[in-house]
């Protein structure tokens, strides 16, 4: 049984991530968009940092270190993925991301997070455009996530920045209202 990684282990994971030519290459990629309106994957990291810093005071250092390294990885590979298909298809960011996030680290939950960090908004576009989602689609998130604080605060980490529409946030923190434990609720969006 191998041991759990702590803070300094997440810290020279993040560090080998940062030091490798694929993130390295990525880190440019990106215009303004909807969304996006910062532009570059760069840009968005460094976004995500400020976020992650208004939330610290709520955070172990451990959950910070693991935070640092979905905030590096979650969006590198938008410029390799193919657009518009589901979030679990192997061509998908998401998908790319959690490949890469797996050859540093073999810790489940930040490879679930990494592959779902996308799956609430896709709901939620359900919703909105529906009036209800893919009820299967829900549980097998809601199975699948273990580790609800650390998914929750990286959702508002990355939903809170300038030109993201925060209804999606809300939405998510509603529907789980009542069904998980933990110490991040719809007050905490930025």
């Amino acid at each position: 049984m191998s041991k759990q990684p702590g803070t300094d282990d997440y810290v020279k994971m993040l560090a080998a991530i940062q030091a490798d030519e694929r993130y390295q290459q990525n880190l440019d990629w990106g215009k303004p968009r909807h969304g996006h309106p910062e532009g570059t994957v760069r840009a968005h990291i460094a976004d995500l940092e400020r976020n992650l810093n208004r939330l610290r005071h709520k955070l172990t250092e451990i959950e910070v270190a693991q935070l640092r390294l979905l905030i590096h990885t979650h969006d590198t590979f938008k410029p390799d993925a193919t657009p518009g298909v589901r979030i679990n298809d192997p061509r998908s960011h998401a998908s790319l991301a959690q490949q890469f996030l797996a050859e540093y680290c073999d810790d489940e939950q930040l490879l679930t997070i990494i592959q779902y960090h996308d799956e609430p908004y896709a709901l939620w576009l359900q919703f909105a455009n529906k009036a209800a989602c893919d009820h299967e689609r829900f549980r097998n998130l809601m199975d699948r996530i273990a580790d609800w604080d650390l998914f929750l605060a990286f959702l508002v980490i990355d939903g809170c920045n300038p030109g993201k529409d925060r209804s999606p946030l809300f939405w998510m923190f509603q529907e789980v209202s009542g069904k998980v434990e933990s110490r991040f609720t719809a007050g905490d969006i930025l």
